[in-house]
């Protein structure tokens, strides 16, 4: 009923669904490589890779940063490890910068 208050509204979903797709195909096709769990990972990995990408953050930056600090995080500090806090906590380093 969205769509009918607001005309910006697409009726469908194609365009997610579209964009979404190659990550669905390779996390499908990613399920049963090497041993038991490697497909899991493999699947998560590219999930946050593409994650990222939507986001226009680099990957390799991201995923250098939070790894590195990860280890010595506490339980508060795991809020700003999803892609779109890490990208605006960045900002707002840029910007104190």
């Amino acid at each position: 009923m969205v769509y009918l208050a607001d005309a910006r509204v697409e009726l469908d979903n194609n365009l997610v669904e579209n964009a979404t797709r190659p990550t669905a195909i390779g996390n499908k096709n990613c399920l049963f490589i090497g041993e038991a769990g490697s497909g899991e990972r493999s699947t998560v990995i590219s999930t946050i890779i593409e994650s990222c990408r939507r986001r226009g953050v680099d990957p390799y930056a991201y995923l250098r940063d939070v790894l590195t600090r990860l280890p010595t995080m506490t339980n508060q500090e795991l809020a700003s490890v999803p892609p779109a806090a890490w990208q605006k906590h960045q900002r707002e380093l840029q910007f104190t910068a």
